[in-house]
């Protein structure tokens, strides 16, 4: 489906904010280094910015799925702080191997899976060729990339399996949010 509207995904921990394992705690969350900026840019540019996590903490019994309310108030809350727009909140509570029955599952919203990504284009109206996908590990490039959009991996430490794989390579590679905005931007300039 063709849409029109330009999106970035955003991966949340470790792309947006310090990866903190199965932090649902608002006043541990904070933007990452960089990110303010990369908000701000890719708001002002006119994407559509929408949150795609996986949190599996939900399957594993570290925390309820309600308790991911208040993450998204907090980023929420720091997206308008930076003066840049929040359109959208989306997770995956599952995993095949979590001890709570009703998400010790597999299923095709949990990233490499690209199902978090074409729900939230098919909701908000988003073409996803004319969009891009930023996180921090290589299952969110595989996920972006099956998803038909570009992609950008902040190369900040957090892949260590390095598992590459044709679907799996970075359009880009950038250190923080603010450089990843400004190479979307680069590319997305009228000629």
């Amino acid at each position: 489906m063709t849409y029109g509207r330009r999106g970035v995904f955003l991966d949340k921990d470790g792309t947006i904010i310090p990866d903190i394992p199965f932090n649902v705690d608002p006043e541990r969350i904070e933007l990452a280094p960089g990110s303010a900026e990369g908000l701000r840019v890719l708001s002002a540019a006119g994407y559509t910015l929408v949150v795609i996590t996986n949190q599996s903490g939900v399957a594993r019994g570290r925390f309820r799925e309600e308790e991911l309310v208040r993450v998204e108030m907090r980023l929420r809350e720091l997206f308008e702080k930076s003066g840049a727009r929040f359109d959208g909140f989306y997770y995956c509570p599952h995993h095949p191997e979590g001890s709570v029955s009703a998400y010790a599952l597999s299923c095709t919203c949990r990233k490499p899976e690209p199902g978090l990504i074409l729900r939230a284009a098919h909701e908000l109206g988003i073409d996803c060729r004319r969009s891009w996908l930023i996180g921090d590990v290589l299952n969110d490039i595989e996920a972006g990339r099956r998803a038909a959009c570009r992609t950008v991996l902040l190369n900040n430490g957090n892949e260590t399996e390095w598992l590459l794989a044709p679907g799996r390579l970075p359009h880009h590679v950038a250190t923080d949010l603010a450089q990843a905005a400004l190479a979307i931007e680069r590319v997305d300039a009228p000629a």
